[in-house]
């Protein structure tokens, strides 16, 4: 069994990248898009949290600044999974009873 995080305190990737490595030094959004081959809108909403981090992007990130794809999309992932537990919006579903399968 894992460590279960509240969920409050799970950061979306794009941010902690903002926080993490742009901000400490000085590079700009433009900057940034413009070295790893997307456009600045795309950029922008990823780092501000309003878009996810895909798997292509997390390996730009990767090759960019050596921090793991795997790494960025468990954080999403756990992000995902955070907001849907946060919102209430988990699916009410009840267990499936098979024979034989515990």
């Amino acid at each position: 069994m894992g460590i279960e995080l509240h969920p409050s305190i799970i950061s979306h990737p794009g941010p902690w990248m903002l926080r993490t490595f742009l901000e400490p030094h000085n590079i700009s959004v433009t900057e940034l898009a413009k070295h790893v081959g997307v456009s600045r809108q795309n950029m922008s909403a990823l780092l501000n949290g309003r878009a996810a981090m895909s798997a292509m992007m997390a390996l730009r990130f990767e090759k960019a600044f050596g921090i793991s794809a795997q790494t960025l999309l468990a954080m999403q992932m756990g992000y995902d999974l955070a907001q849907v537990q946060l919102l209430g919006k988990e699916p009410d579903v009840k267990r499936l009873e098979v024979v034989g399968y515990v």
